[in-house]
C-alpha cells in the first residue's frame, strides 16, 4: 500500500497519510487552528525532510481551515472584517518569511530552523496556556467562586491610529494590532508550515479581547488565506511542494475538520484550550528530544548494553 512521493523521494503507506489527514483536520476544526504545528512533525518522524513537510502539508490545513470556516459561518461565528486585517497582514508576513525560508536553505540551516521554531514556539505557548486552563478547571472542580474581573482591554490599543469598528466581535480598535498578529502568523506560516492559530487564538481572546463565540471561525478563515499564500509561494520560490503528498492529506483533512467543528461546542472552552495546551506542548517537547537527543544516546548507559 505504499505509494512513492517524487519531491520528499521517499515511498509511504498512502492509507495512513488520508488518516493523518483526517486526524489532524478534526483537531483543526475543533481547536481553530490550522493543524499544520501537529502535521509537519508527524510527517517529519516519518522521514518526510522537513522542508518538504512543511511546505507540502500547506494544503492540508487550507481544505481543513476553509471545511471548518463553513460550518463556522453557518453559526454566525466568523469576524471576517477582522479576519480581513489578519489576512492582510498575514500576507505580509508570507511574503518576508518565505523569502526568509529560501535564504536559510541556501545556507543549509532551514531544517534546524523549523525544528527550533517549533521547540521554542510551541513550548512555551503550550505551557502557559495549560497553566491557564488547569488553573481555571480546578477552581471550578473545587467549588471556589473567583470575584468576576471586568476584562479590560490593554489602554494602548486605544491609542493607535487608524481605529476600525468590528460589531461581530465587539470591538472599535486601531487596525494595527490585528495587522501585526496576522503578518506574524504570516512568517509562522512559511517557516513551521502552521496556520498560526495556536498563536493567534490567546492572542485573539487575551491582547485584543475578542468575543470568545468568534475567535476560533475567524482564526481559520484568517489561515485560509495566509496558508493559501505561502503554499503557492513555497511552490514556485522553493519547489519543495509534493502534490501527491498534499493530495493525500487533503482527502482526509475536509472530513476531520467537518466533525471537530461540529463537536467543538460540546466541550467548555477551559477543556479545550486545556487539551490544546497539552498538545501544543507535547509537539514541542518532541520536537526539542528530536532535535538535541540521538536514539543512541538513550540506550548509551543501558545496563547490558555495549558498542
Amino acid at each position: 500500500m505504499d505509494i512513492y512521493l517524487p519531491i520528499a523521494e521517499v515511498s509511504v503507506n498512502w492509507p495512513l497519510l488520508v488518516l493523518l489527514g483526517a486526524v489532524v483536520g478534526f483537531v483543526s476544526g475543533l481547536f481553530g487552528v490550522g493543524g499544520g504545528f501537529l502535521m509537519a512533525p508527524i510527517l517529519i518522524f516519518m522521514g518526510i525532510p522537513p522542508a518538504v513537510a512543511v511546505a507540502s502539508q500547506a494544503s492540508h490545513v487550507v481544505a481543513s481551515s476553509t471545511s471548518g470556516v463553513i460550518s463556522y459561518t453557518s453559526q454566525k461565528a466568523v469576524d471576517y472584517r477582522i479576519g480581513g486585517v489578519m489576512a492582510v497582514g498575514g500576507v505580509v508576513g508570507a511574503l518576508l518569511g518565505v523569502e526568509l525560508f529560501r535564504y536559510l536553505r541556501l545556507l543549509g540551516q532551514a531544517d534546524m530552523a523549523v525544528a527550533v521554531s517549533y521547540l521554542l514556539f510551541l513550548g512555551a505557548i503550550g505551557t502557559l496556556m495549560l497553566y491557564e486552563s488547569l488553573g481555571q478547571i480546578l477552581r471550578r472542580v473545587r467549588g471556589e467562586v473567583v470575584p468576576h474581573k471586568e476584562r479590560r482591554r490593554p489602554l494602548w490599543l486605544y491609542g493607535l491610529p487608524l481605529k476600525m469598528r468590528f460589531p461581530r466581535s465587539g470591538l472599535y480598535i486601531s487596525a494595527i494590532p490585528p495587522f501585526a498578529l496576522g503578518g506574524f502568523a504570516g512568517v509562522l506560516s512559511a517557516i513551521m508550515g502552521v496556520g498560526g492559530g495556536f498563536i493567534l487564538v490567546p492572542a485573539m481572546l487575551y491582547v485584543l479581547r475578542m468575543k470568545a463565540s468568534v475567535v476560533v471561525g475567524t482564526s481559520l478563515f484568517q489561515i485560509i488565506i495566509v496558508t493559501a499564500m505561502t503554499t503557492i509561494l513555497q511552490a514556485g520560490r522553493n519547489q519543495t511542494v509534493d502534490i501527491v503528498l498534499s493530495t493525500l492529506l487533503l482527502l482526509g483533512g475536509v472530513v476531520g475538520a467537518q466533525y471537530g467543528a461540529r463537536l467543538s461546542g460540546r466541550f467548555r472552552p477551559d477543556v479545550l484550550r486545556a487539551f490544546l495546551g497539552l498538545i501544543v506542548l507535547l509537539v514541542g517537547i518532541q520536537m526539542g528530544l528530536d532535535l538535541f537527543v540521538r536514539p543512541s544516546d538513550l540506550f548509551a548507559f543501558a545496563p547490558g548494553v555495549t558498542e
